[in-house]
């Protein structure tokens, strides 16, 4: 027999994207083909996908590690690596997603609705994306951006229209036995209900569904006895119906005192989802009145429950009397609740642009390191995951964007001097407000170099600069195409 679980814990990760190609274009003939290097394809989410046909979370129960595939690398002639394809994890219809500090992520109910728990991670752009009239022919490109990694918490929470509360034993699973085709373990044992059960329930032309859940006993708002897993499932029921057994032999129980000790777990139970469960219409159920004592009893109880305002139905799912009366109260009751519900409202997107003097980025100072700042943001965090800190010409390109953004300004601002240490993201380097970053003209000294981060490099790109000028002026510049000897 399968395993019903409903919660499991469920680590995703998503796929990194590929890296940008560095790729120069070489044919013959052609000796200034210019770079060619492709963009590297974006990595594969983690999407969370309502199926009608999945009940249970036993898979992840068993496969807790979730993994989306990643981006390919781009290639030279202007290739670019293949989209990592999106895993797509079919959950049941009532899946509420959490974090970890239990906040709720999402709330996936109705067939094919989708949530993308873990985004992938974007591709690195290749150098023939990046050439610009400064950088002709880039000697770098962009890595991969990682794809996120979270750790999330799955809940099941039954999708039915009534929700059967009650004692252990109270005859819960026998009275959706007898009311649909459902057939739940019955025993004269407590707690024989583990998980819950729903059951298909036809009255007229109103077809509903009842959910049979784990019993419920004084503290089960506190996680005692199986509580928890009971109250969770009655969270989106429309009516919850009392199940009251008058043929206990427990002498400290009547059915007054249970539906007492009930409505207190209900009161104090707080919903994830932020429902009241106080204002869900109730029914009483008195069951077993096939015994004469119990249905003595029920006689007895029938005017004090109509006097706080129940409806009271007398049922025994032994001999069947009253279950006709009892499964139209209950369709009247969850068409009254349908008609009352708004209709669904069509899925708008709502876009939130940033106001026009949002830089999208902070300076802090670091908690951790004396005199040290923190720059946080979305962009400059994702520069610095795609910069190749073993390529000098990256790491300058990298300096140029920080400062287009107007954190080298920020930094001056919140009081950052020479030296002091930086952290962007899982980087921290020293900041030098004397490196030209930013500077509209850029003398490169060659691919992968820059001469703003290397002393030798800028010592001899100024030397050959001062060369070339020296030639010009000396009419001897091969580049000018003017040679003497060829007068």
């Amino acid at each position: 027999m399968s395993r019903f679980v409903d919660r499991v814990v469920l680590h995703v990760s998503a796929g990194d994207g590929g890296n940008g190609c560095m790729s120069v274009h070489r044919e013959k003939f052609k000796p200034l083909g210019g770079p060619d290097g492709g963009n590297g394809g974006r990595g594969g989410s983690v999407v969370l996908v309502v199926d009608p046909g999945v009940h249970t979370l036993l898979d992840f129960h068993y496969r807790p590690h979730a993994r989306a595939a990643g981006g390919r690398q781009g290639q030279g002639g202007h290739r670019n690596g293949a989209t990592g394809d999106d895993l797509e994890l079919r959950v049941p219809d009532g899946t509420v997603v959490l974090g970890t500090d239990g906040e709720v992520l999402a709330d996936l109910a109705g067939a094919g609705t989708r949530f993308v728990v873990a985004a992938g991670g974007r591709g690195g752009l290749g150098n023939a994306a990046l050439a610009s009239k400064a950088r002709k022919a880039p000697g770098f490109a962009l890595l991969g951006e990682p794809g996120e990694a979270h750790d999330v918490v799955l809940e099941l929470k039954s999708m039915a229209d009534v929700g059967l509360v009650g004692f252990p034993s109270a005859g819960k699973s026998s009275l959706v036995s007898v009311l649909s085709a459902a057939r739940p373990e019955i025993a004269d044992y407590p707690f024989t209900t583990l998980v819950p059960h729903l059951g298909v329930v036809t009255a007229g032309e109103t077809v509903f569904t009842v959910a049979d859940v784990p019993g419920l006993i004084p503290g089960a708002s506190q996680g005692k006895g199986l509580g928890l897993e009971f109250l969770r499932h009655v969270e989106r029921c429309a009516v919850l119906v009392h199940v009251v057994d008058c043929a206990t032999f427990e002498p400290a129980r009547d059915p007054l005192s249970d539906i007492d000790a009930i409505e207190r777990e209900l009161a104090a139970y707080t919903p994830s989802l932020g429902a009241n469960l106080a204002a869900r219409p109730r029914l009483v159920v008195l069951n077993k009145i096939d015994v004469p004592d119990a249905r003595e009893l029920a006689d007895m109880v029938y005017p004090e429950l109509t006097a706080r305002g129940l409806a009271v139905h007398s049922v025994s799912t032994a001999s069947t009397e009253g279950l006709r009366e009892l499964r139209f109260a209950l369709a009247a009751l969850v068409d009254e609740h349908r008609a009352a519900a708004p209709p669904p409202e069509p899925t708008r997107v709502v876009m939130r642009p940033a106001a026009v003097d949002d830089s999208g980025f902070t300076v802090d100072a670091d908690p951790e390191l004396p005199g040290g700042f923190v720059v946080r943001g979305s962009r400059p965090e994702r520069w610095v995951k795609q910069t190749d800190f073993d390529n000098a010409e990256a790491v300058g390109y990298l300096g140029d964007r920080l400062a287009r953004l107007g954190v080298e300004d920020a930094l001056a601002d919140a009081g950052a001097q020479p030296g002091s240490p930086v952290t962007i993201g899982t980087a921290t380097f020293d900041w030098e407000p004397s490196t030209p970053a930013g500077m509209a003209t850029v003398a490169l000294a060659g691919r992968g170099s820059d001469p703003r981060l290397d002393p030798d490099a800028r010592t001899g790109a100024a030397q050959r600069k001062a060369a070339r000028r020296d030639r010009r002026e000396g009419g001897n510049d091969p580049e000018s195409g003017d040679d003497p000897e060829q007068g």
